[in-house]
């Protein structure tokens, strides 16, 4: 079951949220609460799975409320839940750790299948935001090739935190999650949830893809 906590300031869409997921037995509502404050003690307090969050709250912009689960809770998975669909919005938010991105006229289908592949490592986005990060990137023309010590690679690098790149290490030297998680003192779900962020980074979908391009990008050095 997944522990879910809500951050909302508009009453009936918190409340709606709620009740969406209270109908389905693999979400547990935590806390759901209106503010970015009472969001940070709440997610420090009850250490969710997934945090659903807006971004228009009335204390601190929903982005900052991402940042800290980000920083602090590396199993959390972030979807903002909001009306903002501008590239600004967007980017800040994935910037910040949002692993999906949902306009609030969503259906409670598309809202709890959205969920559900957040879970399972997937990034659920709008169809209208997905289109227009697409005309985005495409008006921009294609991108430079990547080359060896390229701008693309150091990227990259920065992209993924000392933790991820020991896990990459001791995936490319065959240990399995919870060898890994015994290894370095944490569970092997925060391992699974290290390792989902891993694979979107790289763009990749299993673990020998994964060592083959952190070999490639001189993020580890194994070969």
């Amino acid at each position: 079951m997944a522990r879910v906590l809500i951050v909302e300031d508009d009453a009936a869409m918190r409340s709606r949220y709620a009740e969406m997921l209270s109908h389905d037995p693999d979400f547990e509502v935590v806390a759901s609460v209106g503010t970015a404050g009472e969001g940070l003690a709440m997610m420090d307090l009850r250490k969710p799975d997934v945090l659903l969050v807006d971004l228009g709250l009335p204390d601190i912009s929903g982005i900052e409320v991402i940042r800290h689960a980000n920083q602090t809770l590396p199993h959390c998975e972030c979807m903002v839940v909001t009306v903002f669909g501008d590239e600004e919005h967007v980017l800040a938010s994935i910037e910040a750790g949002a692993a999906g991105y949902l306009l609030k006229d969503a259906s409670e289908e598309n809202f709890l299948a959205g969920i559900r592949e957040l879970i399972n490592g997937g990034s659920p986005i709008s169809p209208i935001i997905a289109r227009r990060l697409l005309k985005r990137f495409q008006s921009e023309g294609p991108a430079p090739a990547p080359s060896t010590g390229g701008k693309s690679e150091t990227t990259l690098d920065v992209a993924l935190s000392e933790r991820e790149k020991e896990i990459l290490l001791l995936a490319s030297k065959g240990f399995n999650y919870p060898e890994m998680g015994k290894l370095m003192g944490i569970s092997p779900h925060t391992v699974t949830s290290h390792v989902k962020k891993i694979y979107r980074k790289l763009a990749v979908h299993s673990r020998g893809e994964a060592v083959f391009e952190a070999n490639r990008m001189g993020l580890i050095r194994t070969l």
